[in-house]
C-alpha cells in the first residue's frame, strides 16, 4: 500500500531532520510532504490527501489545532499525530477531541517518531479488523461492529449508549450480547482495549503515567492504575520498569 506522510513544523531543523531520518531508515512512505506553516499544511492536505500527518501544534498563520478543525470541516481524517513543545493538557484535550491519534511532547528522539509512524503505517497496511478476523468468526455482526468502533474510539469518553446508538440497537441488548458472546461486560472490554494501548505507551517510556491515562480515555490516574493492575496483575510503574511477561 502506498502511504503518504506530511510533516508540518515551522522549525526547519525539526521538519527537515525528521524527514531525512525517516527516508534513511524506512521505505514505508512513498511520498513525504513538508509544510512550514498552518496555511501551507492545509493546502498540502487538500492537494495530496496524506495518510498520516505529523503536525506541530504551534505554527505561523494557522495553528495545528486550526488545521485539524479545517480538516474536519473538509471531511478529511488522516491519522494525525500532534507534536508540541507546550506541556499543557488543554492542547492534548482539544487535539484528541478533534481526532488526533497521538500527542507527543518535544523534545522527542527521531527514532521514537519513526517507531510511532511505522506503527500507524502498519495499521493502514494491515488493519486491526483483519488481524482479528479469526477471533471474530462466528460473532454476531453487531458485536463485531461494536468492537471495531470501540477499538477506533477507545480514547474518547465512550458510553454503552453511544456505542449502541452507533450500531443501531438498544443499550440493554448490546450489553446482553457482550456478556453472551465476549463473556465480559461493555466496560470490561473497553478497559481491556485501553490498557492494551497503555502497555504500548509504557514500553516506549517517554510519557508520564498520568499522561498515558488521559491519552487512553481515563480522567483519573488512580482509577487507571487500579484498572491496569486488575487486568495485568501489576501496576503501571512496575510494567514500565519491565516487570511483565507478554
Amino acid at each position: 500500500m502506498d502511504i503518504k506522510l506530511l510533516i508540518a513544523d515551522d522549525e526547519d531543523v525539526i521538519r527537515n531532520g525528521i524527514s531525512k531520518y525517516v527516508k534513511l531508515h524506512t521505505d514505508r512512505f512513498n511520498k513525504i510532504l513538508l509544510a512550514e506553516n498552518g496555511q501551507e499544511t492545509i493546502e498540502q492536505i487538500l492537494k495530496y490527501r496524506p495518510d498520516i500527518v505529523l503536525l506541530d501544534v504551534q505554527m505561523p498563520v494557522k495553528t495545528g489545532l486550526e488545521v485539524m478543525k479545517e480538516m474536519k470541516l473538509a471531511g478529511l481524517s488522516p491519522i494525525t499525530i500532534i507534536l508540541s513543545g507546550y506541556d499543557e493538557f488543554k492542547y492534548a484535550q482539544q487535539a484528541l477531541r478533534l481526532g488526533a491519534k497521538d500527542y507527543v511532547l518535544k523534545p522527542v528522539r527521531s527514532s521514537d517518531i519513526l517507531k510511532m509512524l511505522t506503527e500507524y503505517a502498519d495499521e493502514l497496511s494491515y488493519p486491526l479488523k483483519n488481524m482479528e478476523d479469526e477471533k471474530d468468526t462466528g460473532l454476531n455482526p453487531v458485536v463485531s461492529q461494536a468492537k471495531e468502533y470501540i477499538n477506533e474510539n477507545y480514547y474518547n469518553n465512550l458510553t454503552l449508549q453511544q456505542v449502541a446508538d452507533k450500531v443501531s440497537i438498544s443499550a440493554g441488548y448490546l450489553s446482553t450480547l457482550f456478556n453472551q458472546e465476549l463473556k465480559c461486560g461493555f466496560v470490561d472490554y473497553l478497559n481491556e482495549v485501553r490498557v492494551n494501548h497503555a502497555c504500548m505507551y509504557l514500553r516506549q517510556n517517554y510519557f508520564k503515567t498520568y499522561e498515558i491515562a488521559y491519552k487512553i480515555g481515563f480522567n483519573d490516574e488512580k482509577y487507571f492504575s487500579k484498572v491496569f493492575k486488575k487486568i495485568k496483575g501489576i501496576s503501571p510503574s512496575e510494567y514500565k520498569k519491565g516487570l511483565y511477561v507478554d
